[in-house]
């Protein structure tokens, strides 16, 4: 049986694509700090911490704006993000807040503003607050907003379920690290810096894909 060689189409206009991409998307990473962590129990937490530093290489890798954040850590309340984390985030601006919604900081909203792309890429602890709570206020102002669920975790199963079905009926699109991966690279002919990285990532992430 012949085999048809590939025949990819031209790259489609990024402000008229419905799937996410690097150049139309902003990722936001609210309160991976050990207050939180330490009492999320919905999900494990050492895959919640390597996923959300796995989102973090994604955003860095196709040169996706960042923004992170962090509560209560000038005041002296909170320790401040996990080190792992924070290594990634290396010089990068992190917003510290006295809200529980990240929305509510004027910082934060700006920094989110100012990148004028309108796909929200968000993880965030816990699920019932500071994740929902600015994906609501952001589908209020027209965004798109995609909950990466495999980053996320609240205080209790039921808790985190309740917040991701009042999510996803307000019209949130919910995603995954592997999906975020697929969807960036697209194409292994025209993206081919990023294969090796991408690669590496799925198989951090638990994919064990190997792509030479």
């Amino acid at each position: 049986m012949p085999l048809v060689k590939p025949n990819t189409m031209k790259k489609r206009d990024t402000k008229e694509d419905n799937l996410i991409d690097p150049d139309n998307s902003v990722i936001a990473v609210i309160d991976y700090q050990p207050t939180q962590l330490l009492t999320q129990e919905s999900a494990n937490t050492a895959k919640i911490m390597r996923n959300v530093v796995d989102l973090v290489r994604l955003g860095k890798l196709y040169n996706v704006p960042i923004v992170p954040s962090v509560v209560n850590v000038t005041s002296g309340a909170n320790e401040p993000t996990f080190p792992a984390l924070r290594e990634e985030f290396g010089d990068m601006d992190v917003y510290d807040r006295m809200t529980i919604n990240a929305w509510e900081d004027q910082n934060f909203y700006d920094a989110v503003h100012k990148t004028g792309r309108k796909k929200l890429i968000i993880a965030a602890l816990w699920t019932e607050a500071c994740l929902s709570f600015p994906t609501l206020d952001a589908l209020k102002e027209g965004y798109e907003v995609y909950p990466v669920l495999d980053c996320v975790a609240g205080s209790s199963i039921d808790a985190s379920d309740a917040a991701i079905m009042r999510m996803r009926d307000s019209g949130a699109k919910m995603t995954s690290i592997p999906q975020l991966a697929c969807e960036f690279q697209r194409n292994y002919d025209i993206n081919k810096d990023t294969v090796a990285g991408y690669s590496d990532i799925l198989i951090d992430a638990g994919s064990f894909l190997k792509v030479k």
